[in-house]
């Protein structure tokens, strides 16, 4: 896939915790009717094996969409998957083995919250950054919020692009204009919504309306 900081326009990171009786597989379908642009797929409690097995089934439906999807930790899942790349967090394997391992035409993000690792993501081969918590957020509890300010001092520091994450919502995300992020990470504000179609196109407008072109 030829990325462009386009797709990372509304990110979606997947979250069991409100499947209601739902497939994963319907929700991200819905979200990417909505809008949803990057999908992250995030299992923290699969075994490898069955990680593959989603990861597959969930690539055939963001191919028919031409959206990316993203590996959330796991390299060796991203490799036998053939997803489109990986997020790395502060405590995963390196951006640069990383980037060994996935060859140079995979997607790699990398979470940030200092300039320093941000500048150090970048040149270790980072495709983009993701920033934050940005709101708070209840889908890590031991996530630590950072400023706009900061967020925005990241973005004017590395030339990749970056993505903010973090308790963003229809109510809040509008405070991120003028910026200079690519996009938006959502979880709760769409996957925890009844209608998960209709909450991808609110966030969807909205984001136009923050991201730097």
């Amino acid at each position: 896939m030829n990325f462009t900081k386009s797709y990372l326009k509304l990110y979606a990171v997947t979250d069991r915790t409100w499947l209601k009786g739902q497939t994963l597989a319907f929700q991200i379908e819905e979200a990417l009717k909505g809008g949803v642009t990057i999908v992250q797929l995030r299992e923290k409690g699969l075994s490898t094996k069955a990680f593959v097995q989603e990861a597959l089934a969930i690539k055939a439906i963001t191919t028919r969409y031409n959206v990316p999807l993203i590996i959330n930790d796991n390299v060796e899942v991203a490799l036998l998957s053939d997803a489109d790349g990986v997020h790395l967090g502060l405590d995963d394997m390196s951006v640069s083995k990383a980037r060994t391992l996935l060859g140079p035409d995979k997607i790699i993000g990398a979470s940030a919250r200092t300039i320093e690792r941000a500048l150090e993501a970048e040149s270790e081969g980072a495709t983009y950054l993701g920033v934050g918590a940005i709101f708070g957020t209840t889908t890590k509890q031991d996530a630590k919020t950072i400023t706009l300010d900061l967020l925005h001092s990241i973005c004017l520091a590395t030339a990749i692009p970056v993505v903010a994450i973090g308790g963003i919502n229809e109510a809040n995300l509008l405070q991120l204009k003028g910026l200079g992020i690519s996009g938006v990470a959502v979880i709760s504000s769409l996957f925890a919504k009844t209608d998960i179609y209709v909450a991808a196109q609110a966030l969807s407008k909205l984001s136009q309306e923050v991201i730097q072109i």
